[in-house]
């Protein structure tokens, strides 16, 4: 099927389209854009100078990608980008934007200013992607859930509808956070968030089955966040107790252990 573009779009001569890409009406369309295979853009979408938009994309009417970084930092004249992986679905009114200088390694010339959405996500309505994030894949992002800039969410976590993730924030992967909720510290993968204000509730249980670890892996799991979070340590020495467990020195646990390690804001508390 040949690209199909409605007339009343308006289209950059300069904007790369793969094959079989369909635009619909009233959708603008910027110069400095490539376009996957087999994606769909919807009407009245906006898509910027910058974005880099996979195959098998849905962007649906009224989303914007790509726009200017609400940062005051921003000049401008940055060549930044904002890339969504295959398969991903933006819906109505999602806005995600380009990166700013700040991001990788700008500043010496690589000119990598990405903000990025994996592959084979959801962008449900009204969320916002700000600049500098980076969105693992097979993410969920649920109804108006809102990321500050430089915020990192891991692959295969799910963020509630309404809910806040404060800029520099890191979201571990396959963790869910429940909806309206304002989260100002690290999530630690695996985790089941919930409460007002927001706390540690266990592990995703549900959520880990669904994606195929065993009863051990889980198990293994829940007994080193008993170490981290219910033993009465801190936890530093939460971590070293971990650490002493032969059975728990499988990747999983060690990935817990690698992201508390790395977390700069510090863990959410239970």
């Amino acid at each position: 099927m040949p690209i199909q573009i409605h007339p009343t779009a308006i289209i950059d001569p300069k904007a790369q389209f793969g094959k079989d890409v369909v635009v619909g009406p009233y959708a603008v369309i910027e110069g400095d854009v490539i376009i996957g295979n087999h994606s769909h853009i919807h009407h009245h979408a906006f898509i910027a100078n910058g974005a880099r938009i996979g195959e098998h994309c849905i962007v649906h009417h009224s989303a914007v990608i790509g726009n200017t970084p609400q940062d005051l930092k921003f000049k401008g004249t940055e060549k930044t980008y904002a890339e969504i992986g295959d398969g991903t679905t933006i819906r109505e009114f999602a806005t995600i934007h380009r990166a700013t200088e700040h991001t990788g390694n700008y500043a010496a010339g690589t000119h990598d200013g990405y903000t990025r959405v994996g592959k084979n996500c959801l962008v449900m309505a009204y969320a916002h992607v700000a600049h500098d994030c980076l969105v693992g894949d097979s993410v969920i992002l649920s109804n108006a859930a809102q990321l500050g800039g430089h915020v990192t969410v891991e692959s295969y976590a799910i963020i509630g509808g309404l809910t806040g993730l404060h800029q520099f924030s890191l979201i571990g992967g396959y963790s869910m956070v429940g909806g309206g909720l304002m989260i100002t510290k690290d999530i630690p993968p695996y985790s089941l968030i919930g409460d007002q204000p927001a706390r540690f509730g266990g592990i995703n249980r549900i959520g880990l089955e669904r994606r195929g670890f065993t009863t051990e892996m889980i198990e293994a799991i829940r007994k080193a966040y008993k170490f981290v979070y219910y033993s009465g340590l801190n936890v530093a020495d939460g971590i070293a107790s971990i650490l002493a467990e032969p059975d728990l020195n499988i990747p999983e646990v060690r990935r817990i252990v690698d992201f508390i390690r790395k977390s700069d804001r510090g863990i959410i508390s239970h």
